[in-house]
């Protein structure tokens, strides 16, 4: 299955940034502490929330590609989040501190609703099988226990340390190679599941992610030419 590049809105969270201070260059910043929050929130409200996802009639069971897929995306979307709100707090570009903001709240959302899912099915939100069991062919594609597009914690010690331009570079860096990483992913997925909330998420996050890489690029060649 081919990626979409088509910009499409993720359905799964879009929040627009609420009024704030101006970030030096104009943007406005959540603030670390309310980012957090609404993160916190929005765990404790998918936890309680009734979700459109199946009941325990013919759901996914403990080794499926849909129970697999899920667990691995929220691992994986977990250091997404980490590396935004980093991104978030500590950088100066407007446009950086608004698509930091707008991935956290995203794939905070996004895991909030696949833990739920297994939470529906009567699954651990963790399994037995190693990372990317559920995909055939991705043996080797972890790799010091990271999944395809993650970053390293070398490279992550480094972005907590680092400020201004280089800030900038290396996420936007890291978080486009994340997305390729998440997209293929996604992709796999969509070819071994009929599960329609399961499926419907997965093209909501390779639509999504396409669309911020397109941002991502041209955001990129704009600071490394500044």
């Amino acid at each position: 299955m081919k990626v979409s590049t088509d910009p499409e809105p993720d359905a799964a969270a879009s929040a627009a940034a609420p009024a704030g201070a101006p970030t030096p260059t104009g943007g406005h910043r959540f603030g670390a502490g309310w980012l957090a929050l609404v993160l916190v929130l929005g765990l404790l409200l998918g936890a309680g929330a009734g979700f459109a996802g199946p009941r325990l009639l013919g759901v996914p069971k403990e080794n499926s590609p849909e129970a697999g897929f899920l667990r691995d995306m929220s691992t994986h979307h977990a250091q997404a989040v980490e590396m935004s709100m980093l991104a978030h707090a500590n950088s100066a570009d407007a446009q950086v501190v608004t698509l930091s903001g707008d991935i956290a709240l995203t794939q905070h959302g996004q895991i909030s609703t696949m833990l739920a899912w297994l939470r529906e099915w009567n699954l651990s939100p963790t399994g037995s099988q190693p990372p990317m069991a559920w995909m055939p062919g991705a043996e080797g594609s972890v790799r010091n226990g990271l999944m395809p597009g993650m970053a390293t914690p070398d490279q992550l010690a480094t972005m907590r340390k680092t400020t201004g331009k280089d800030l900038d570079i290396q996420y936007l860096t890291l978080m486009r190679q994340h997305h390729l990483g998440g997209i293929h992913m996604a992709q796999a997925i969509l070819d071994l599941s009929d599960e329609e909330n399961v499926t419907g998420l997965a093209r909501t996050m390779v639509n999504g992610q396409q669309s911020e890489i397109n941002l991502i690029d041209t955001m990129l060649k704009r600071i490394q030419q500044g």
